[in-house]
């Protein structure tokens, strides 16, 4: 519950659209085809359980990997439910040949165990997985059914970009109130509540909105996890784990009582977004994307494409910035962790796969430097350049073509290389692998707005507003723990976060006066869920993490 890729929500069938390369076949053809100049090409259907747009039916690195590769990709992107589209596939039993992960599909035996194949075709992820090799094995089978797309680091570990979990707030705010750094929630919501006194409507006259969340489909972790980290603990996810090792549900105690109550205020004030609890994730988009949103909590991976949307705009103070807050300042942030290799996520291979083994041969070919230069930084000469030290780095116009959208749909291949195995950190050449992680040319590409704030703090990257990450415990992150689908566990996981959705926002959007006997029925209706299967499986893995992969 509350985790960074658990998946859930509500909608049409009829929404769930194939989003298709032009380049691709279609996905009941032939595993492998023979054009017309007598050139085999390998065609591999993907589902790709996130929403993207399509790229462009010429798109540059796409085309490049079928001359170079003879693989053709007809990706399929989520349009609606991610759930309600699973179970379309598992009750039809038809997959895709690559498909990312979820734990109803390995229930359903929708995906084959990898780790043979990739021991006997795939040396170059073999090598990547080598140090998560045990990591990556189902606790209740031992194989291996999903090939992480984040978290395993070569050479360097860089962090100029901070992607996690933060309370955010429009650069514009701290500019005007003269670079303060909130502490608690308490400093916070000053911010907001003294900026939209002064600006009740934005420069081009829309509401502007004093803070914002999400609670749609499988994203509910933006209303569902701030109190874990406001009492200084890590993303677990639903649980907060003690020194000992032992995770407890917080959702109904006294430590998110304290933050609703919070949004209660925000909300009888006029300061929430009235249509927080009934948006969904591209409305949430759009309405970062329209510069109306002073700050919300959220991991910034999630909110990534709306802000994309402000900086092709050059509207960079409407841009955000992270803070690692507090309920009080006894409390040391803990925000910030140490890579983690992304358990139950990625791709698989399905039962349907015509030539597994030649798409795994495929997915190891990409690991070779040349293709994660190729998929992390573009082509040389077009996309960055090399100076005399053989260092990347960009010009001021490849910055600027790299932050339209529409460049990116033709020149990039986002959707495929963030759900694929990745490498992270650096290369053998020393170069970072991707160019907001390259420390010059991270800095270079800062907008003047960035580089002024930056240099307020006193800081040369945005990691540095929040603590130095401490070492991650041994089974660390909770999140990751499979509840085993149609469990005990699982069946009350789902009760609580749809008892949450149906209690939170009523209790939020009372009267204060009204806000402790909502939130008394909803403490009284978490008692009727079984929470104490939930916690015991979430427990028992923790520990058996604890047993198995400490270094002995």
């Amino acid at each position: 519950m509350g985790g960074l890729k658990k998946k859930k929500l509500w909608g049409s069938v009829s929404l769930v659209m194939a989003l298709t390369l032009a380049l691709a076949g279609c996905s009941g053809e032939e595993a492998k085809t023979t054009t017309p100049d007598g050139k085999e090409v390998l065609n591999i259907s993907a589902f790709i359980g996130t929403p993207n747009q399509a790229p462009a039916a010429d798109n540059r690195i796409y085309k490049k990997i079928e001359d170079e590769l003879g693989v053709k990709l007809n990706m399929e992107f989520l349009v609606g439910d991610l759930q309600q589209k699973l179970g379309v596939m598992v009750a039809g039993g038809d997959y895709p040949d690559l498909i990312t992960a979820d734990t109803k599909l390995v229930a359903a035996g929708a995906v084959i165990p990898l780790e043979d194949l990739i021991e006997q075709h795939a040396p170059n992820l073999k090598k990547h997985y080598a140090k998560d090799w045990e990591r990556m094995k189902d606790s209740s089978d031992g194989h291996i059914y999903w090939l992480p797309n984040y978290g395993v680091y070569t050479g360097e570990f860089i962090s100029n970009y901070y992607s996690g979990p933060a309370f955010w707030i429009q650069k514009q705010v701290l500019k005007e109130a003269g670079y303060p750094t909130p502490k608690t929630l308490d400093d916070y919501m000053k911010l907001i509540r003294d900026y939209t006194a002064k600006h009740p409507t934005t420069e081009d006259g829309q509401p502007t909105i004093g803070f914002t969340t999400l609670a749609s489909d499988w994203r509910t972790f933006p209303l569902l996890n701030p109190p874990e980290h406001l009492t200084g603990h890590p993303n677990d996810g639903g649980v907060v784990v003690d020194d000992n090792g032992v995770a407890s549900v917080f959702a109904d105690k006294d430590i998110s009582k304290r933050y609703y109550k919070e949004l209660n205020g925000l909300y009888n004030d006029g300061l929430l977004d009235k249509e927080a609890f009934v948006q969904n994730y591209d409305q949430y988009l759009a309405k970062i994307s329209s510069g109306r949103v002073v700050g919300m909590f959220d991991q910034h991976w999630n909110f990534q494409q709306g802000e994309d949307t402000l900086v092709a705009q050059n509207k960079i103070g409407q841009t955000y910035v992270g803070f690692p807050l507090v309920y009080d300042t006894s409390i040391k942030d803990h925000y910030l962790d140490r890579p983690v290799i992304n358990l139950n996520n990625g791709f698989g291979i399905s039962k349907d796969a015509k030539d597994p083994v030649a798409i795994l041969k495929f997915l190891d070919a990409l690991m070779d430097e040349k293709y994660q230069k190729l998929l992390s930084w573009g082509e040389e000469g077009v996309d960055y350049m090399v100076n005399e030290q053989g260092r990347f780095y960009r010009t001021p116009e490849q910055r600027t073509q790299q932050e339209d959208p529409a460049w990116k749909l033709a020149n990039k291949a986002e959707g495929f290389y963030g759900a694929a195995p990745k490498m992270e950190g650096t290369f053998s050449d020393g170069n970072a692998i991707g160019a907001t992680n390259q420390p010059e040319e991270f800095y270079d590409s800062l907008k003047a707005e960035d580089k002024e704030l930056l240099d307020a703090y006193g800081f040369k990257t945005w990691s540095d507003f929040f603590s130095p990450a401490p070492e991650n415990p041994v089974y660390y992150p909770a999140w990751q723990v499979d509840l085993k689908e149609g469990s005990d566990a699982s069946v009350a996981n789902k009760q609580m976060t749809d008892t949450s959705l149906k209690y939170l926002p009523r209790a939020i959007m009372s009267k204060a006066n009204e806000f402790d006997s909502i939130w008394s029925e909803y403490v009284d209706a978490y008692k009727k869920i079984n929470v104490k299967a939930y916690e015991d499986r979430i427990n028992e893995q923790l520990q058996w993490r604890i047993q198995n992969w400490t270094v002995k």
